[in-house]
């Protein structure tokens, strides 16, 4: 379990009864989880919210907004984000990602900073932050348009507008497919893959039928000595197990390395346990390995 315990702005106050109840630099939000199967353990917490979002029995659902401005600004670390109540209980950030960014400073590190990084599935840019952070060229993919323009702001307020980062807004399959036939290689690849969705034309993506045949798209796209490949997950009933077993017989039998899985995680401040959120899978080269996995 790989648990993001370094945030100072964000705060997993507590959860429990389906949902959780978290401080995002100052605002109490509280939002559902289908992990929190537990009772809540500080019920008077959660007394005084500032926004709650309710799901629809028919599907989706709304805020409820009781005091909160528009939007605000979240940091970890040196990177800072745009933060604002949004569809499907987003708020432009999943902290549990924080793992994940730090493992992705870490292995761009290892290799001095050079490197060239494809973020696939990008939403508003925290891996892509991670990376240039750590002095990589990035390619920033997105097939929504209001979340690349989100990345940008978020790269500006991070100090990161003028860094190498190329925003695309596009289907990440037919890019994938479209540079490698450009011959346009990339040490590192990240994506972080819906469970489901629909193309422009009405295409399907399923993560357990489709996501093998897209990873090893994506090995065609690598160069002759890459660095990592990251996998996030948030479909319910696969383990981050799976995609591992993935990356290991599409990316070690070509180029040896270490892979590794496990949940993402968050700590909870009312038991001191950790809140399930999502999985991640790994791959990386044998020489940069000891100094990026646990």
């Amino acid at each position: 379990m790989w648990i993001s315990d370094k945030w100072k702005e964000y705060r997993l106050l507590d959860c429990g009864e389906g949902l959780r109840l978290e401080d995002w630099n100052g605002h109490r939000l509280v939002r559902p989880d289908p992990q929190a199967i537990w009772r809540k353990a500080r019920p008077a917490l959660w007394e005084r919210p500032d926004a709650v979002y309710h799901r629809s029995k028919s599907g989706g659902g709304s805020w409820e907004i009781f005091s909160l401005p528009a939007g605000w600004q979240l940091g970890y670390g040196d990177m800072r984000f745009n933060i604002k109540p949004m569809t499907f209980k987003h708020t432009g950030v999943f902290p549990e990602q924080g793992a994940n960014w730090d493992f992705i400073r870490a292995a761009v590190g290892a290799r001095g900073g050079k490197a060239r990084v494809l973020n696939l599935f990008a939403y508003t840019g925290g891996a892509t932050l991670a990376a240039a952070k750590a002095g990589a060229e990035v390619c920033h993919v997105d097939a929504a348009r209001g979340m690349v323009d989100m990345a940008k702001e978020n790269a500006r307020l991070s100090g990161l507008e003028n860094a190498p980062i190329r925003y695309i807004v596009d289907d990440c399959i037919k890019f994938v497919r479209r540079e490698i036939n450009r011959g346009r290689r990339y040490d590192a690849v990240i994506m972080d893959p819906p469970s489901y969705g629909r193309g422009p034309r009405g295409e399907v993506w399923r993560f357990e039928d489709n996501i093998e045949d897209f990873v090893q798209l994506c090995t065609q796209v690598l160069s002759d000595e890459p660095l990592f490949m990251l996998i996030s997950s948030y479909t319910e009933g696969v383990s981050p197990a799976v995609a591992e077993y993935i990356l290991s017989t599409a990316l070690k039998r070509r180029f040896g390395g270490e892979t590794e899985s496990g949940e993402l995680a968050l700590p909870v401040e009312s038991t001191g346990l950790a809140l399930p959120c999502g999985g991640a899978s790994r791959w990386i080269a044998r020489k940069e390995a000891g100094k990026c996995l646990r």
